[in-house]
């Protein structure tokens, strides 16, 4: 069996930029450390433009 932890990351403009308002990759090891692992990081485009409102971030661990 499988438990699934979906992490959801706000973006925020910045200079012109659409970035993460939390660093992932650091969210990424804190999950590693707990017997997660990685699946899939998201961002749904959602304007014209294809930028991104969220990241979200898709673990998995067995039990």
């Amino acid at each position: 069996m499988f438990d699934y932890k979906i992490v959801k990351i706000e973006v925020k403009n910045k200079m012109m930029k659409r970035v993460p308002k939390e660093d992932y990759h650091q969210i990424i090891i804190e999950h590693g450390r707990l017997g997660y692992r990685l699946v899939h990081m998201f961002a749904p485009s959602l304007y014209a433009y294809g930028t991104a409102d969220y990241i979200e971030l898709v673990f998995e661990r067995e039990y």
